[in-house]
């Protein structure tokens, strides 16, 4: 029984590592089009990339959560206190990527949406 101890632990081990390998941050798309002036087709295709930019985020939020749960020890009583200087420092590390990548989706998918409100606006007047 004692000799599953260890395997246990390197399958533990490599099944963190690989969630962390599985992490990719998606690329963010390019610059709107100014609503003042795009076009329909314009407008259409940036929300498309938009929405692509914000599912592959959402996944790699997803992901970063799996990493944080990965992480976190199941019995924390039992660490060193360097094992728990590690875990902490390794937590605090994902907390911040999870952050940024917050930040940057508010950011990114923020800057579409006042170019698509200045573009429904100049529809509307148009219609006027």
């Amino acid at each position: 029984m004692k000799a599953w101890i260890p395997l246990t632990l390197v399958f533990a081990l490599s099944t963190a590592v690989q969630a962390q390998a599985t992490c990719t941050y998606p690329r963010a798309p390019d610059a709107p089009p100014d609503g003042n002036t795009a076009t329909k087709d314009q407008m259409i295709a940036a929300k498309h990339d938009f929405d692509r930019y914000n599912g592959e985020m959402n996944s790699y939020l997803d992901c970063l959560k799996l990493e944080m749960d990965a992480a976190t020890p199941k019995d924390p009583k039992k660490l060193t206190p360097d094992e728990k200087k590690k875990s902490d420092e390794q937590q605090k590390i994902l907390v911040q990527k999870n952050n940024a990548a917050v930040d940057e989706l508010q950011a990114v998918v923020g800057h579409f949406n006042e170019q698509l409100k200045l573009y429904k606006a100049k529809a509307a007047a148009a219609k006027s």
